[in-house]
């Protein structure tokens, strides 16, 4: 089997970040934010959180 490698396509998410423990509904189930994560929805409309640190090697901000 040959792998490739593949870079995620430029797309624009809303995100905010949360400062208080949250429950929430993902695609895959609940999950729990902490304080400080960030809650990302996504295209669809799909929300799910995001470590901080995972979040700023991730995503940059637009104007």
């Amino acid at each position: 089997m040959t792998t490739k490698q593949f870079r995620k396509k430029p797309i624009v998410v809303s995100a905010y970040r949360t400062d208080e423990i949250a429950f929430i509904e993902t695609l895959e189930g609940t999950m729990k934010a902490e304080v400080g994560d960030w809650i990302v929805t996504g295209i669809k409309g799909e929300q799910y959180p995001v470590k901080p640190e995972i979040f700023l090697a991730t995503y940059e901000a637009i104007d």
